[in-house]
């Protein structure tokens, strides 16, 4: 089971966001001290026009009736039994309109995405946790039915020094992967100390520790990292507000008191809603920011977006008020904290990376991708931080030689592994076997690989980045047979 972190298509012609000044204008904006840190609108100095943008809240279903969600939503199921209408938890509610409350409508707060589109997947039962099938079940349903962007503030805890608490899914990377594969951007919660074996934990909670998710840290508005936000060198990608967060809450969590009669916010709702912590609560932020970059250019793909995002953020240092963090990405907020801004002027001034055709292929077996019969030229790329391995299926018949050869502008391995291998990538709970037949001699930016199968079969060739670089590197790829 997951426990759920608590804290706590589009269309062809582009949609007119609602008129604003350009400025939150709800009733509750001064609450909303996060929307202008994230530099959520700054961009625009009237309201654009947006293509609009479905959002899946993978999380515990809505408040159907609240008023700053009604006509906001385009699609909701429940994986869990009972109405994807009705939240019981008050999680979902709360993350969505983070997301997509209607921006003007004179009522409560603003949704930073103002083009958003919002798919409700409740997959939270009464107690507060999800199985794994109701979530695997409910990324695919999204990106069947159109999603751009799923959120999910949620996840189980990884811990590669523990199989026995490590909650590593194969069928939750397949769906992640499907997602990936069908141009969705996946953004994810890094996890909350309280729901890990420690506080500060050492590493991100899963889906955010997967390829292709944009994991996300909290960080307070005084630039300080909270100890209850789990740290990461790898999965850690970006920081976004995940304290003293303001939003919306279900009408039957509203406390009694008079002053909070049918005021459905959560400073009038139960402790944690009122507090507004947690890494749950950065999340939608940042999926609210892939949905204004997917509003300004729909072509980008998932890659292109998750880069534009985490590489113009804004550094976290000593002197932004991280006494711990570093120059440059480090563990407690990887890139820096969220800036919409500056994502957005980047979009429009700096050259994006190349779209890597063969992706996903991050380990052996069916996570390979089969290349058609060899001589075969090909240009992929590698990134350190979000895809630092490539690995396609080959396949050589008896007495064939294989040759391989790789050129990069960085450090890269290049290895074949025999057939049958089932990982390439050490998972939590599995023994990596090294069943590797033959390997480049040396690590570098000139590869050369050869090898006589001798028998037919199918083969899997990794390639590897070794070293940290900023940006994704390119890589072409020759493979001829004799």
């Amino acid at each position: 089971m997951l426990k759920l972190v608590l804290a706590a298509v589009l269309t062809a012609a582009a949609l007119a966001a609602p008129a604003l000044a350009f400025d939150n204008t709800e009733p509750l904006a001064d609450k909303q001290w996060y929307l202008t840190s994230d530099n959520a609108w700054t961009y625009w100095p009237t309201t654009p026009k947006l293509f609009p943008v479905n959002v899946a809240v993978i999380d515990s279903g809505i408040d159907g009736n609240h008023p700053d969600l009604v006509g906001r939503v385009v699609a909701a199921r429940s994986f869990v039994g009972g109405s994807p209408s009705r939240d019981d938890q008050g999680h979902g509610t709360f993350i969505a309109c983070l997301i997509g409350a209607n921006p003007a409508n004179n009522e409560g707060i603003a949704g930073l995405a103002i083009n958003a589109r919002l798919m409700i997947a409740k997959v939270v039962d009464n107690s507060g946790t999800i199985s794994l099938e109701g979530e695997v079940a409910a990324i695919r349903w999204a990106v069947d039915n159109g999603a751009r962007v799923i959120n999910l503030s949620l996840g189980g805890v990884r811990d590669p020094l523990n199989p026995k608490l490590d909650t590593y899914s194969p069928l939750e990377q397949a769906a992640v992967e499907y997602a990936y594969s069908r141009g969705v951007v996946v953004v994810a919660a890094v996890g909350n100390g309280p729901q890990s074996p420690a506080t500060p934990w050492g590493f991100a909670h899963y889906p955010a520790a997967l390829p292709h998710v944009i994991g996300v840290s909290a960080i307070r508005q005084d630039g300080v990292v909270p100890d209850y936000s789990n740290r990461d060198a790898i999965y850690n990608d970006i920081a976004a507000p995940g304290a003293s967060i303001f939003s919306t809450i279900p009408q039957q969590l509203v406390s009694t008191t008079a002053d909070c009669a049918s005021r459905p916010y959560s400073d009038c709702g139960p402790n944690e809603f009122q507090e507004g912590i947690g890494t749950s609560f950065a999340a939608p932020q940042v999926s609210a920011a892939a949905a204004l970059l997917l509003g300004q250019d729909p072509a980008l793909k998932p890659d292109q977006v998750s880069w534009l995002l985490e590489r113009s953020a804004d550094d976290a240092t000593t002197a932004t008020g991280c006494a711990k963090c570093t120059a440059g990405r480090d563990i407690y907020t990887g890139w820096g904290r969220l800036d919409v801004l500056n994502a957005l002027t980047m979009l429009g001034a700096t050259p994006l990376p190349a779209t890597d055709h063969y992706e996903p292929n991050d380990d052996a077996g069916p996570w390979a991708h089969a290349l058609p019969p060899l001589p075969r030229t090909i240009s992929a790329s590698l990134d350190f931080w979000d895809d630092n391995t490539d690995v396609y299926r080959v396949t050589v018949t008896k007495g064939a030689r294989l040759f391989a050869r790789l050129s990069t502008p960085a450090p890269v391995q290049l290895a074949l592994w025999a057939p049958g291998t089932k990982r390439v990538e050490l998972t939590p709970g599995a023994k990596l076997v090294d069943t590797r037949v033959a390997r480049s001699r040396r690590i570098g930016r000139q590869l050369r690989l050869a090898y006589r199968a001798p028998a037919t079969g199918v083969y899997y060739l990794e390639a590897k980045l070794v070293s940290p670089v900023r940006n994704p590197v390119e890589y072409r790829l020759s493979l001829t047979r004799h």
